[in-house]
């Protein structure tokens, strides 16, 4: 009986506010619910219906969602029948207001982008999603929302990458976007991954639909920095036990370098058997080698 009273302590629900959303995870004491249930959770700005995603059991106090932000509430309870139904009413509401709201936007030539519409459960605010290349503003266009709509209205702008995770796409890869399916936390992203990666350096090919660098850059790039570091220099010589052999070029994937021997032949060598072979750059075994060149002589 003590351990299933522990172990009902340490059950977590982790509850998903909106579709595409990240997850919470709320102390689920009580609550008989199954993925897929509806419940409650009680935020700063109202009420909101969730969805349960899983249950864990023993999640870590500091493990707050599932990218370790903070809870934005507390969970009240199961959302009863009536609740789902209001539910089912927000969001016919909810594609209302998105179309009043893109008329009124394109009657007053406002340079923006409406991408989603969220009715709070409760009714008390409507947050219209926009993008947009620069500020706007909207200030008229509040004004026709809270007149036909009697409610708070709060315009909240996103950046193009956030747009993708709402709406969802497909990926150079004919996969779901990853923004949108699972990643919940955008990573920084630079060209010199890219760089790093060996890819060719083409726009169109490193792009998501969004526009920006590929979010599936950053996943893999800790095991390249990792390669590179313990990687010869590609265009060096080297002196081994095996002989003197010029790096050609290196394949992450592979873990594995290709090199040049003396005698013209080239090979395909494992990085643990390079490095077993103890290998040494030539330059750095004769500091006065490069001098020879430029008037200097060796001793």
């Amino acid at each position: 009986m003590e351990t299933e009273d522990k172990k009902e302590n340490e059950r977590y629900l982790g509850v998903r506010l909106r579709r595409g959303g990240q997850v919470y995870f709320f102390p689920g004491k009580g609550l008989a619910v199954s993925p897929g249930d509806k419940v409650l959770v009680d935020t700063e700005q109202g009420r909101v219906l969730g969805t349960v995603d899983s249950i864990l059991y023993g999640v870590e106090e500091s493990v707050h969602s599932d990218n370790g932000n903070a809870c934005p509430g507390t969970l009240s309870g199961i959302a009863a029948a009536e609740d789902i139904a209001r539910h089912a009413e927000n969001s016919i509401l909810a594609s209302e207001a998105a179309a009043f709201c893109k008329s009124c936007i394109k009657r007053r030539n406002l340079d923006m982008k409406l991408v989603d519409v969220e009715v709070l459960h409760n009714r008390s605010k409507i947050i219209f999603y926009f993008t947009a290349p620069a500020r706007i503003d909207f200030r008229e266009l509040v004004k026709d929302l809270v007149h036909t709509y009697r409610t708070r209205i709060e315009l909240r702008q996103i950046g193009v990458r956030h747009e993708t995770q709402m709406v969802g796409a497909l990926g150079n890869c004919g996969m779901v976007c990853c923004c949108h399916r699972y990643l919940r936390k955008f990573a920084p992203v630079t060209i010199r991954m890219a760089k790093e990666q060996s890819l060719f350096l083409n726009p169109a090919k490193l792009s998501g639909m969004c526009g920006r660098l590929l979010c599936c850059l950053s996943f893999e790039q800790e095991n390249y920095e990792e390669f590179n570091r313990r990687c010869p220099k590609p265009g060096k010589k080297y002196s081994t036990s095996m002989g003197i052999f010029k790096v050609l070029r290196a394949n992450m994937l592979s873990r594995s370098i290709a090199v040049l021997a003396e005698d013209g032949e080239e090979k395909e060598v494992g990085l643990e058997e390079w490095e077993s072979r103890k290998p040494q750059r030539v330059e750095d075994r004769d500091p006065l080698a490069g001098r020879a060149g430029r008037g200097y002589k060796t001793p």
